[in-house]
């Protein structure tokens, strides 16, 4: 029998009605279709399959890429009342067989699975003898060969387009350019007719990319904006995670380490840490994050170059999962670039791929360049668009450019004179005409770029070579001694000499960031504050009573509604959006004494 979807809606999550295209997905899958769904990190897209899941014959399976994101899942809709589980190879074997008899006797509504579990044959087999509503791909991106999140277990999953023909079909990402979703499309036997692109855009997240300048002053300084938040940092090696997140709790805050080289046991606690309290930063290379539920992540700083604008993206969109204002730092300098650029030439791929990875490269730093709106130009690179946002540093401040001809012509020729295999730091010293004994030992303090370049300070030259090495006038040595050499662009540059405007670098940020905290934190009435802390920590009491992460009993917005309607009975709390029946009976009442305790 099929159930209503309107009344699923209202009934286990609390709400009254669907938001965006979600209505029209939900439509889409219970009349027995395919569906590829895209939509932004935090707009829904697990209502998209759970809904329909529930309320068409037979059980809802859903491929997950992680074991602790799969928990996660369950955890969260057992709580509103669902019958799910998840299978792995982590599953002991009289929870195994327990699961199994549910499965056969129909007692579950969500089965997750990952995909490496899913494609053995038993487990196929199984499941061909048993009703399935439908068929969800979570984080299908990691289908496509050449996204960043790649997994070959999930290019395998095409499979099941034969095994179970008449089952509908949903892959659902956040993040997938337009050769990523051919990819899906094609693999997975969905047709164009079937996509839903519902956009990129996170208008809740502040973006922000600075130069490096003091990489700890500049993170100490963000996070002084976000005192009490969780939060990621994302560094790009092992040890820097670590040192990270050590120089981090001698600063005053809860900070742990997190990345592929630690012991799966301390890594799993970290993220439950993580997950379950309130108020802690994860230092983390990109083995974290994939598929984070936590809603009130506040803030994601790289200080480190990412891989691409997808990785950015995809990483990014951790914060502020809830709709709720947060904030993205990007910190970034020549070194990074010369070492993405490395990664890409020496490793084993075809020159196909490094092509591609080149103009991954080129987008980022083009996005990192920009005078213009950050938004803009991140949409931009998915086929999306927006007015200027205003939510981002360069439309918050925009940054002054000048005419770089002439010092882009000096900055080249010193390279050149220079022979070609020397760093930043010694061609600004050249430019500037320090004095160095290196410099009188190889002769450099008697070439004609010798101190030419004294109208701009150092900070002023470490910018102009970080935009030409953007520009691709100016190439990093690639073995690894960060040497400059000139390209054939930069040759073409030298002999045609068109005018190249340069960002010029804003002056070291101090003091505080210029965004007040009232922008970029919850936005409450003075009146309502109280409250909703009493409400907050309500259910932490609840959430560590059960050993789950507060935000499976109640987000950080439905609480915000409940301290703003402060309703004094079950009936004016049911009418609370995020309070389904199950949340109600069981939560109901304590949150209703903390209100009671609260009433003005």
């Amino acid at each position: 029998m099929t159930a209503d979807p309107t009344h699923i809606l209202k009934a286990v999550y609390g709400y009254d009605a669907f938001r965006g295209p979600q209505a029209e997905i939900v439509d889409h899958v219970m009349a027995g279709n395919n569906a590829f769904v895209l939509m932004p990190t935090g707009g829904g897209k697990s209502l998209c399959y759970q809904i329909p899941a529930m309320a068409r014959p037979g059980m809802g399976l859903v491929v997950s890429p992680l074991i602790a994101l799969m928990a996660d899942q369950v955890a969260a809709l057992r709580q509103a009342g669902v019958k799910a589980a998840a299978l792995n190879s982590d599953l002991p074997g009289d929870e195994r067989s327990a699961l199994w008899r549910d499965v056969s006797s129909g007692a579950l509504d969500i089965l997750y699975v990952a995909p490496e579990t899913l494609l053995r044959r038993d487990i196929l087999e199984r499941l061909g003898q048993v009703p399935l509503s439908l068929i969800a791909i979570d984080e299908a991106h990691c289908l496509s060969q050449w996204g960043h999140d790649f997994r070959p277990s999930y290019r395998q999953l095409d499979t099941l387009a034969a095994l179970f023909p008449d089952t509908p079909r949903m892959a659902l990402t956040a993040t997938a350019d337009a050769p990523t979703r051919a990819e899906i499309l094609a693999h997975l036997k969905i047709a164009e007719s079937d996509a839903f692109i519902a956009g990129f855009d996170r208008p809740n997240i502040r973006y922000a990319i600075q130069e490096k300048d003091n990489p700890r002053a500049q993170l100490k300084r963000f996070l002084k904006e976000h005192e009490g938040e969780s939060g990621i940092v994302y560094c790009l090696s092992k040890r820097k995670t670590e040192e990270t997140a050590a120089w981090l709790c001698t600063q005053g805050h809860d900070a742990l380490p997190y990345h592929g080289g630690m012991d799966k046991a301390a890594r799993g606690a970290n993220q439950a840490r993580f997950q379950h309290d309130e108020a802690v930063i994860m230092v983390a290379t990109i083995a974290f994050g994939m598929g984070i539920d936590k809603p009130d992540v506040r803030f994601v700083a790289h200080i480190d170059l990412p891989g691409s604008i997808e990785a950015y993206y995809q990483e990014t969109g951790r914060a502020g999962r809830d709709g709720l204002p947060s904030d993205a730092l990007m910190l970034h300098g020549y070194e990074d670039i010369a070492l993405r650029s490395r990664f890409i030439e020496e490793s084993d791929a075809p020159e196909q791929r490094k092509r591609t990875e080149r103009q991954k490269l080129d987008a980022l730093l083009g996005l990192a360049e920009t005078a213009g709106c950050r938004r803009q130009v991140l949409l931009s690179y998915f086929g999306d668009s927006c007015e200027p946002c205003g939510n981002c540093d360069t439309c918050a401040e925009p940054p002054r450019l000048f005419d770089g001809t002439i010092a882009a012509q000096k900055a080249l020729s010193c390279v050149h004179r220079t022979g070609e295999r020397f760093g930043q730091a010694y061609i600004v010293d050249v430019l500037l005409g320090a004095e160095d004994k290196r410099i009188a030992d190889f002769g450099h303090d008697r070439i004609s770029t010798y101190g030419i370049g004294k109208e701009h300070d150092k900070r002023t030259w470490r910018a102009i070579l970080r935009q030409l090495v953007a520009l691709r006038l100016i190439e990093a040595d690639l073995a690894g001694h960060g040497g400059l050499a000139i390209s054939e662009t930069g040759r073409q540059f030298l002999r045609e000499k068109p005018t190249l405007m340069l960002r010029v670098p804003p002056p070291p940020r101090a003091g505080r960031e210029k965004v007040s905290r009232n922008q970029t934190s919850i936005a409450l009435p003075d009146a309502d504050r109280a409250l909703f802390q009493a409400l907050r920590e309500k259910r932490i009491e609840i959430a560590r009573t059960q050993n789950l992460p507060p935000y499976v009993i109640f987000h950080d917005r439905t609480l915000i509604e409940l301290a703003a309607a402060r309703p004094t009975s079950r009936a004016e709390m049911a009418g609370v959006p995020g309070v389904g029946e199950t949340k109600l009976d069981r939560y109901g009442p304590a949150f209703l004494a903390v209100i009671a305790e609260h009433a003005i």
